[in-house]
């Protein structure tokens, strides 16, 4: 999809289609002498949010077709501009319109800037057109409409175009996402998620390394090595590098993505029913690896460093079983109570290997517990973290993109529930809250460190017969790092 930005006025406007609250389209209906058909087709409609109605003008007027949308009248609440620029969405993606202008510059939104109206509209759009399906043998339809206008005044055209640099950036980003974690186990396994990375190192300032099993084992990785052991696939570090900052020495932000391209749970295997979904258990990867595309694509003064975790959790005559003890590359010893516990302890090494890079951040994201469902639903993503300032900024983030996140608590008398007596820490704690114990393991190896845990389960996918990978969150990612910038 192109997206552009226009300052001409409607009445000069050409387009297939006009989104348009209905004071906005009745003006320009009126500017183009189609006053009375407007007036007729709008009958019933009734201007509330949610509702849009479509009038059809012919070929032979400037602008061919008008999506009149309900609810856009006074200063609106986030949450209604939300609504109503998804039932914007929609309604226009069922319309066989090749080019789109969107008017959004006269409409109020509580608090919020033409900046993030755009952002919101075309995001609004994406999710609406994404669709997966090169697996498909039947011939797929592809979207008519191939670009889409905002429409600013003199003022705010700059904030605007801004807008929509960032937002094509973010939604490449956020496809990326959702095409790497829709891919099937059998396609995408840590091989493939190097291929795939090693594609962003044909941009400018960005380098793509790894570490294979024989330097992890030599840098002491045991936790990550005994979740990788059990697979017939090797497992990978994935290290992508991005210099946009001006200066080179500025301290970079590190993201890490559990990386488990299938999670049979190990030897503690799981039950069979919906071990499909499995295959999701990646998503942190593609995550942490769509919001750096984004950052990239967009330009973003800011040094980045990003780790992909990457290993498959099979049984197997060389698995981990429950109850071996491993040391980590920091040095610290976990007893395995449970082998479907792994992203913990992939996650684990690679937060110890990114204190190399003395970073500013560092911001782990994974579908790391079912207990976070448990907690949130599939509406919030859990974060945890040691730093008020860094998680303040990415509650913030969320908020403004849509992409909400839910503070959870670390606190020292969750931590004694990790207590071993062969070793260390134990790899799961006892008593529950389970989404926070798993968090506390995680703040052993993260205590010199500026650092968060997202736990995503809950927001990568949804149940049921329509899910697939939603991308989360790359939207809060980008907007953090783009206040960083």
């Amino acid at each position: 999809m192109k997206y552009s930005t226009t300052t001409s006025t409607l009445a000069e406007a050409r387009t297939d289609c006009l989104i348009a609250g209905f004071s906005q389209c009745r003006r320009a209906a009126g500017q183009q002498g189609a006053a009375s058909h407007f007036r007729n087709a709008t009958t019933d409609f009734e201007d509330k949010s949610g509702q849009t109605l479509l009038i059809n003008f012919g070929s032979s007027g400037r602008i061919r077709r008008m999506l009149v949308v309900g609810g856009l009248k006074g200063t609106l609440t986030e949450s209604d501009f939300r609504k109503a620029a998804a039932a914007a969405a929609k309604a226009l993606a069922a319309v066989k319109a090749k080019s789109a202008l969107w008017a959004i510059h006269d409409i109020g939104v509580k608090g919020r800037d033409p900046y993030w109206k755009t952002m919101a509209s075309i995001g609004a759009l994406n999710d609406t057109l994404y669709s997966f399906n090169p697996y498909k043998t039947s011939e797929v339809t592809p979207p008519t409409l191939k670009a889409v206008a905002l429409h600013a005044d003199g003022r705010s055209r700059a904030n605007v175009a801004r807008a929509v640099r960032h937002g094509q950036a973010a939604l490449a980003g956020l496809d990326w996402a959702r095409d790497l974690g829709n891919q099937p186990p059998n396609v995408c396994n840590p091989g493939f998620l190097l291929k795939e990375a090693r594609k962003l190192s044909r941009l400018q300032n960005v380098s793509v390394t790894s570490l294979d099993e024989k330097k992890m084992t030599e840098l002491g990785m045991g936790a990550f090595m005994a979740v990788s052991q059990g697979s017939d696939t090797p497992g990978r570090m994935i290290i992508i590098r991005y210099n946009g900052a001006r200066k080179a020495d500025e301290a970079p932000v590190v993201l890490i993505g559990k990386g488990i391209t299938f999670d049979t749970g190990g030897i503690s295997i799981k039950p069979s029913a919906n071990m499909h979904e499995m295959k999701w258990d990646m998503c942190g990867a593609a995550t942490v690896m769509g919001a750096t595309r984004a950052a990239i694509d967009a330009k973003l003064p800011v040094n980045l460093i990003t780790i992909v975790a990457a290993a498959e959790n099979m049984p197997s005559g060389g698995a981990t079983r429950p109850g071996d003890i491993v040391t980590t590359s920091s040095g610290k010893t976990v007893e395995i109570l449970n082998t479907d516990a792994e992203g913990r302890l992939v996650l684990c090494d690679a937060i110890t290997y990114a204190t190399r890079y003395k970073p500013k951040a560092v911001i782990d994201v994974a579908t790391l517990t079912g207990a976070a469902i448990v907690a949130l639903g599939n509406h919030a993503t859990a974060v945890y973290a040691n730093d008020e300032d860094l998680a303040n900024a990415l509650l913030e983030a969320g908020e403004y993109s849509g992409d909400r996140g839910w503070r959870m608590p670390l606190w020292d008398e969750y931590q004694a529930s990790l207590k071993s007596q062969f070793a260390d820490l134990a790899n799961i704690g006892t008593g529950g809250a389970g989404s926070v114990t798993a968090a506390c393991f995680l703040s052993r190896f993260a205590e010199d460190l500026s650092w968060a845990h997202l736990d995503i389960a809950g927001t990568a996918f949804p149940k049921g017969p329509q899910n697939g990978a939603t991308g989360r969150p790359v939207g809060m990612l980008f907007r953090y790092l783009t206040e960083q910038a």
